[in-house]
């Protein structure tokens, strides 16, 4: 038997990681691996400072999938693996990794999770999280501002600059391959009542609980 793999998708803000923090309390955090593809940016330790800023980090190109997709067969052939660590402020990767161990299911969330097709063949669930733009960027300027230590001017410059144009080039389109679209991420109870019991009926008929 093989692990449960899922993929969220959503825009910026839209509720990703919510609804993954909600899946992994319903299902229990012995059972779930839990992946943000943001840990996959590449590596910009041999670019300037100057350079790195004009990059474009919400294209799909910024991403390093095929270290992704190792990790995510890996972790279907039960091995762990050692997710990158990365630093939004400098743009860079740290020396330290974070070992994940592998479970029953392993959730993968990013907002260009269902863009690649190969990443998409390893998952045996696909959800994107639907919601408003206004509330999406509204989010996103919280937590770069936060957590990240962004002016908002240099959020707002990069929303009308790279993440809006390609949401709307990449991320929206990809809502075509999701299995289901749940409208405002973990706030959504019913949504994530679908989800964790079609992770547990699976599960049972698979023998693996």
């Amino acid at each position: 038997m093989t692990p449960f793999v899922m993929g969220i998708a959503g825009g910026t803000g839209s509720g990703k990681t919510t609804l993954s923090l909600a899946i992994l309390q319903q299902i229990g955090v012995e059972h779930v691996g839990y992946i943000q593809h943001d840990s996959y940016y590449i590596d910009r330790s041999s670019l300037t400072p100057e350079e790195r800023q004009k990059i474009n980090y919400d294209h799909p190109d910024a991403l390093e999938n095929e270290l992704l997709i190792r990790h995510l067969k890996m972790l279907r052939d039960w091995k762990p693996i050692d997710k990158p660590n990365y630093d939004f402020k400098t743009h860079t990767r740290r020396q330290e990794t974070e070992t994940v161990s592998p479970k029953d299911v392993i959730i993968v969330e990013g907002i260009l999770i269902l863009v690649d097709p190969m990443l998409r063949e390893l998952m045996d669930l696909k959800v994107f999280v639907d919601t408003d733009a206004d509330v999406r960027v509204l989010r996103r300027l919280g937590r770069d501002v936060e957590e990240r230590g962004r002016t908002v001017g240099s959020v707002v410059e990069q929303y009308l600059g790279s993440v809006r144009p390609m949401h709307l080039e990449f991320v929206e389109p990809s809502k075509r391959f999701a299995d289901l679209v749940i409208p405002e991420g973990g706030l959504n109870d019913v949504g994530v009542d679908v989800i964790t019991h079609k992770i547990r009926s699976t599960l049972a008929e698979n023998k693996q609980w």
